[in-house]
């Protein structure tokens, strides 16, 4: 266990500085290394090399049992102590993760608004008589993505999505679209959603008004019905 040590600190630490305080011999130590590996070690070693990548792609948050857990969904047959052990010993310490959490529910200061005429009742006598609609976030190894969904409140389908990199209209537009073409609802439509600033925006009502649908409005950071979690 020493000998493995210094031969991972050999670049930060001189051999007979190790060896004074680890109190072994340098000759022991040089005869240790020029011996060949054993299967074991051999094995350990490319497990950390595949922990230090793991690491790496998870932007060094994940703590041992969450890279165990990577490890197993890429197919990696390896114990959870084993890989807390050789973290521990390679010094790989996952570091707090202090990622500000983005709003999908900002208010829009002087928007068109409209009333409640949802008012809390989730539920509908046939199709397309009322979809809600929210917007979420998922966190993600290369950053924040962003979901709108539109749901039917009569079949509790998800109707229309959408997925990208930033929140803007077309985020929620391509969600209206996709929903639109899937399901053709009458004019009678009650689309409500939250008071965000996308759902408030200008550009907003220039699409879904050819249907001429009602819009209607909760508060800002209120979820309509359990589409996406709240914020």
């Amino acid at each position: 266990m020493k000998y493995t040590f210094m031969a991972a600190h050999e670049k930060e630490f001189s051999v007979k500085r190790m060896c004074h305080v680890l109190g072994v011999k340098r000759s022991g130590y040089y005869a240790w290394k020029k011996r060949p590996l054993s299967p074991r070690a051999k094995a350990n070693e490319d497990l950390l090399e595949q922990i230090r990548e793991a690491f790496e792609v998870c932007r060094k948050v994940y703590g041992s049992p969450r890279i165990w857990h990577y490890l197993v969904r890429k197919g990696r047959s390896c114990g959870r102590h084993r890989v807390a052990r050789l973290m521990r010993q390679a010094h790989l310490v996952a570091k707090r993760a202090y990622r500000r959490h983005p709003q999908t529910t900002q208010p829009y200061p002087g928007a068109r608004t409209a009333p409640n005429l949802l008012n809390q009742e989730f539920s509908a006598s046939r199709p397309n008589e009322k979809w809600v609609g929210d917007i979420t976030y998922i966190d993600t190894a290369e950053g924040w993505l962003y979901l709108a969904s539109i749901m039917d409140l009569y079949s509790r389908r998800v109707v229309g999505w959408s997925m990208a990199d930033c929140m803007d209209v077309s985020l929620v537009e391509n969600a209206w679209k996709m929903a639109v073409v899937n399901r053709q609802p009458g004019h009678n439509l009650l689309h409500h959603t939250d008071r965000g600033s996308v759902s408030l925006s200008k550009e907003f009502p220039k699409w879904p008004s050819r249907l001429a649908r009602q819009g209607t409005f909760s508060q800002v950071g209120n979820l309509t019905c359990g589409i996406c979690r709240p914020n």
